[in-house]
Parts: C-alpha cells; structure tokens; sequence
C-alpha cells in the first residue's frame, strides 16, 4: 500500500457526511450515495463504537472511511458490492487497528508536526470545499462544530503518515543491483513464448444454420475480405471489425492480446508462417465459421532483456519489500496491543 494519502480520508467521509445533512447545497462531485443498507445513516450510527485500541475507541465511520478508500467505486455504485462486502469490511478493519497502533507509537515516540505543516494540510484540507458555507457544514457534521478536533484528526493523519515513512516508505528502497540480481536469479520468469499480435473479423454461423444460412455466410464472409484487404491500417481494420465481425473481440476492434503459438489454431497458425507484419490473410476457415485475420506483431520465442522490465521490476520488488515491511510492523505493534472487537 502507498501512504502519504490518509488526509484524503478525512476528505472522503467530510464529503458522505456533507451529503448525508446539506445535499441540496453540496456540488455533484461531493455527493454520496447511500453506501449499503447497512452503511451509517445518521450521526449516531456513524459514531457507534466498533473497536477498541489499547482503550482508544474507533468508530462506524472510522470504518466506513476505510471501507470506500479500499472500493472507492462505492460512491458511485450505491455501496460496496454485496459479495464482496465482507472482505472488504474485514480488510479495513485491520486497516484502522493498524494505523491507530501506527499512531499510538507515534505518540509513544514523541513525534510532532511542524505549526507551519500543521497550516499547509489544513489549508489542502479546506481547498476541497466550493464554500465557506459547505466547509462549515462538514465541521459541524463530521467535527461537532470543533474546530481544535478537525486539526486534532489532521494531525493524526500526518503523525501516520510520517511514521510510515520513516519506518517503511524509506527501507523499501531498492536497488540497481538488487532488480539486476533478481533478474539474474530468476531467468524462467522472463523467458517468453513464440507469439502472435492480431486483430480478427470473424463470420460465424448461427445455431443449427441451414444450409441455405451456411451459404449466406460464406457470401458474407468473402464481402467481408474484400473490406479487409481494403482497410490500409490497424484503426481501419477495427472500425470494419466493429461493424461487421460477429465474434466477441469486435467491441475492441478486433484486438487480439499477444497468444503463444500453442494457444492458435492449427489453420490461423499456419496463415501466419505465409504472412508478413500489416498483412491481411485470406479466409480461414474453422469448422463453419470463417475468420480474417490482420497480422500486426509477430514475436519470437525468447528471453525478455533486462533493460525493457527493469523499472517494472524495480516497482515489484519495492512493493513486496513495501509489503514485508508493513506486515512485520504490524505483528510487532499488535503484539503488546489490547485490541477488542466490538
């Protein structure tokens, strides 16, 4: 996970609650829907207690908050899916006991924000709003009219945030020589296939077709060539796809993925080996369908080079280190911890 965002949580419940008691006056981009029918409603559901913390109480919006920044598509889509919702709710969960330990140990440490920090987040803080008047009804809503508790959950948010980047973001660094390392101890990940690059505009036959019907589609399928000889680039290819092709690929303009050779079948592999790069085939015939094919990338089997997965690699080691490192904090604070589940 990346941090260095927790004050948009702050933001992202600001805006539920704005909805919840000002809608009318609150602007599209911060309206909420109603996130479940078990989702908080009212202010005292939402300040119902759901865990408790070495003694520190954290509430239903605490976890709401977490539950929409894991599936922010919430907002959109009126709730967290219902399959999904208990994973999600048990994931953030874990989320806030882990930072409100984070947070705990900040204090414990003597960690601090700097007065001219302090005035820089709460003014980012304030830009989210459109008014004055929407800002002071998200303070009375979500802060009880406090103006000391909005800077109170402000700095809190920021005490997280430096903690993990001094016990996180700033060991997960890796290395030039570790990514090539990596590389080196693992050539089986970057070998790759022999592999084919297409797009497709296909004739297909309807179910139990009558020979009558057979006939029609093989007319079709020979206008259909005709068409796709024409066609000069990939773009003219794909629109044709999309108008004319009956396979499912047609909503993305005939596009194929790269497919390893023992992926094709035997008739379109052996239209390949005749073909040349931008080359449209001739009909290909699959039982009773016909296909076109527009070769575009032709790829032998090989070894991926170092320099072209270098920095990908680089962001998949950070992150897995990144991983580690959270997860070992974790266990380490929760091992003192008095965490009870409410």
């Amino acid at each position: 996970m990346k941090y260095g965002t927790f004050l948009c949580r702050l933001i992202l419940l600001a805006c539920m609650a704005a909805h919840a008691q000002v809608a009318s006056h609150a602007p599209t981009r911060f309206q909420q829907p109603n996130p479940s029918p078990a989702a908080p409603s009212n202010t005292a559901e939402m300040n119902k207690p759901v865990v408790r913390v070495n003694g520190s109480v954290l509430t239903e919006i605490d976890l709401t908050r977490e539950e929409y920044t894991i599936f922010p598509y919430a907002r959109q889509h009126g709730g967290l899916p219902k399959d999904l919702a208990p994973q999600i709710r048990a994931g953030a969960m874990k989320m806030i006991i882990f930072e409100e330990l984070v947070y705990q140990e900040a204090l414990r440490r003597k960690m601090a924000v700097s007065p001219a920090k302090m005035q820089r987040s709460e003014a980012e803080f304030r830009k989210q709003f459109a008014t004055p008047e929407e800002f002071n009804a998200v303070l009375q809503t979500e802060f009880h009219g406090s103006q000391q508790l909005l800077e109170e959950k402000i700095r809190r948010s920021m005490l997280i945030d430096a903690f993990l980047q001094t016990e996180i973001e700033t060991k997960c660094a890796v290395t030039p020589a570790e990514v090539k390392a990596y590389y080196d101890k693992n050539p089986a990940r970057f070998r790759h296939p022999e592999t084919y690059t297409f797009q497709t505009i296909s004739i297909l036959p309807p179910a139990n077709a009558t020979p009558d019907q057979l006939k029609e589609d093989r007319v079709r399928a020979q206008k259909a060539l005709v068409a796709a000889k024409a066609a000069q680039t990939s773009v003219a290819f794909g629109l044709l796809a999309e108008k004319i092709s009956d396979d499912d690929y047609r909503v993305m303009m005939g596009q194929h993925k790269p497919v390893a050779v023992d992926q094709l079948a035997p008739p379109v592999l052996q239209a390949f080996h005749l073909m040349k790069t931008g080359e449209v085939s001739g009909l290909i015939q699959l039982d009773q369908a016909y296909t076109i094919v527009h070769l575009q990338e032709h790829v032998p089997a090989g070894v991926t080079k170092f320099d072209t997965v270098k920095v990908q690699l680089a962001k998949e080691l950070k992150e897995t280190k990144r991983n580690q490192l959270r997860s070992a904090l974790d266990q380490k604070l929760r091992k003192e911890a008095k965490i009870e589940e409410m």
